[in-house]
């Protein structure tokens, strides 16, 4: 395949490798954060703040983040914010020890903070390659995903009864993993991206929003997040606690759900083809909708399945269009300013949604909840049609 040897592809799949494995602590945080929320939580509504906490930390983080990237560099501030999921790791394995939920809620921030650096790694891969191949890269990096995964339940399995306390060992072997990811980290070569002369001065948060390609990637990555961390993250509690389903089928279906998420990217460069970006955003908002009709009417663990997997695809189709829309909005002195406010945004939203998750089901019923998301779905093929007709006439301006 040429892909292999087209120039900066051995970044790519450096990246990949690296974020597949540090991410890992990520997915374990999916399965086991509500589950040890429930345990330790003094009241039930509290069981998910361990993931929201993550999702928040991971929002307030994305400034810092990419203000450190640009004082020391991509490389170089990925290995500090690994050396700060490793931390963290072992701090969560500290909260279970002593069976405190506030240090458990702390570790669950730092653990966010470190994923704010690692969703950085698609803006790197894409800097690595030419602007043509810019998606293929960013499809290519969600694949690392796919190893994500697999592995991030499969620690907090392995290492749920490795101790006497509960889940401790996971965070160990999880901490042991982000090391590994380090280490694989050391082939990235950051590439410097050459700002062209006629581009003199940056511009302005303000002037990069009223740009409404720009509103429309930012708001495909942000629903993308939103919808699907709404649902995510009840889905454990709604399964295992609500509707008595094991453990075991709990976790299949998130490893199918995370796995669902990513597998798309494989063929998304065909899909990209096929469909363009808007029309693999309609394809992202037809999959939440088939989601939530499912969901609404089927509560078995096929019914679980089959609706977490659609929600994964559906996640993918978004949050890649809105990647590989977002670089073609902005010149090369705004990247980081365009970034920053694009994954502000998104996992700020993000945030919102895994927060209201848990309150929402100590209030309304599994049902109920999924028929809110049919709301941003609504907003946001509205905010397609208008971009859609604006970009039409500008062309025809021209």
């Amino acid at each position: 395949m040429k892909i292999f040897s087209t120039p900066g592809f051995s970044n790519v799949w450096a990246l990949n490798l690296s974020n597949a494995l540090a991410a890992s602590i990520m997915t374990l945080m999916i399965l086991v954060g509500s589950l040890v929320g429930a345990e330790l939580a003094p009241a039930a509504e509290w069981a998910t703040l361990p993931i929201a906490l993550t999702v928040i930390g991971t929002a307030v983080s994305i400034l810092p983040a990419t203000s450190c990237m640009q004082l020391l560099g991509r490389k170089n501030a990925f290995l500090a914010f690994m050396a700060l999921g490793t931390f963290a790791c072992w701090l969560a394995s500290a909260a279970l020890a002593q069976q405190s939920f506030s240090l458990f809620c702390i570790a669950s921030v730092l653990l966010g903070a470190t994923n704010a650096a690692l969703v950085q790694t698609r803006f790197a891969a894409m800097e690595s390659v030419a602007p043509e191949h810019g998606p293929t890269a960013a499809s290519l990096m969600m694949c690392g995903g796919i190893l994500a995964a697999i592995i991030g339940p499969e620690l907090a399995v392995a290492g749920a009864h490795l101790t006497a306390v509960d889940y401790q060992g996971s965070y160990w072997l999880a901490a042991a993993t982000v090391i590994l990811a380090a280490g694989v980290l050391t082939f990235y070569k950051p590439t410097v991206a050459v700002v062209k002369q006629q581009a003199t001065t940056a511009r302005s948060s303000l002037d990069i929003l009223r740009n409404p390609t720009f509103v429309l990637a930012l708001s495909s990555g942000a629903i993308a997040f939103a919808v699907m961390s709404f649902v995510m993250t009840g889905t454990p509690i709604s399964m295992h606690h609500i509707y008595g389903h094991s453990l075991i089928d709990t976790k299949w279906v998130i490893q199918s759900h995370i796995a669902a998420m990513f597998l798309p990217s494989l063929i998304a460069p065909l899909l990209f083809k096929k469909l363009g970006i808007r029309g693999m955003m309609v394809a992202g908002l037809l999959c939440y909708c088939v989601t939530i009709a499912i969901g609404y009417f089927d509560t078995s663990v096929k019914g679980f399945w089959i609706q977490l997997v659609l929600l994964g695809i559906g996640w993918n189709f978004l949050f890649v269009s809105g990647t590989a829309l977002l670089p073609r909005t902005y010149e090369e002195q705004d990247k980081f300013k365009g970034q920053a406010i694009n994954d502000l945004t998104v996992f700020t939203f993000q945030a919102l949604a895994s927060l209201s998750a848990g309150w929402a089901l100590g209030l309304i019923s599994w049902q109920q909840m999924l028929l809110i998301c049919l709301l941003p779905i609504v907003m946001m093929l509205v905010l397609l049609l208008i971009e859609t007709r604006i970009s039409r006439r500008d062309k025809h301006s021209h």
